[in-house]
């Protein structure tokens, strides 16, 4: 089994508004592979989540009363929905917990998506300041029930929906 880096988890910078790993791509590449066992069955069939260890990762924390934040209408990338964005540029905080998602090929085979010839790919890195689960963002899940351009096809409940609805109303 091989592993490696889709194009989209490259956005994930130290200067981007997301989740990012502060060692570089090999490094990454490897945690995963070490933790690939412990992985458990994310949205869909061919997707996954591996739990890492926290150590060097860094996540936008909770939104405070009062905290100010900027707004943008864009799309996540190009040919895709623009779609209203906050941002909390406050510094990142180390993460607590962090989870990456990983495609497998015939996945992102499904929506033209390769960007290796790995079997498996490092799609997002997800972490965050506080421990228990994290619900994919709404967006992203409505992205994927339409399969939007960027979607890859999934069903979720009106419960999921909610509870993803509730915890990213906190974040930025």
């Amino acid at each position: 089994m091989n592993i490696g880096l889709n194009e989209f988890v490259l956005r994930q910078t130290s200067d981007s508004r997301f989740t990012h790993f502060s060692g570089t791509d090999e490094e990454l590449i490897e945690l995963v592979s070490k933790n690939f066992i412990g992985m458990s069955k994310g949205y869909r069939d061919g997707v996954v989540l591996v739990q890492v260890p926290a150590d060097n990762f860094y996540c936008v924390g909770e939104l405070i009363e009062g905290q100010e934040y900027k707004s943008v209408f864009k799309p996540r990338r190009d040919g895709e929905t623009p779609f209203l964005q906050l941002i909390n540029e406050d510094p990142k905080v180390p993460c607590k917990t962090v989870e990456v998602v990983l495609y497998r090929k015939d996945v992102l085979a499904e929506n033209d998506e390769n960007s290796t010839d790995c079997d498996w790919e490092i799609v997002s890195i997800n972490g965050r300041d506080s421990e228990g689960p994290e619900p994919m963002n709404p967006l992203t899940m409505a992205r994927n029930f339409l399969e939007m351009k960027g979607g890859t096809k999934a069903n979720f409940t009106a419960e999921q929906f909610a509870e993803a609805i509730v915890y990213w109303s906190k974040r930025g």
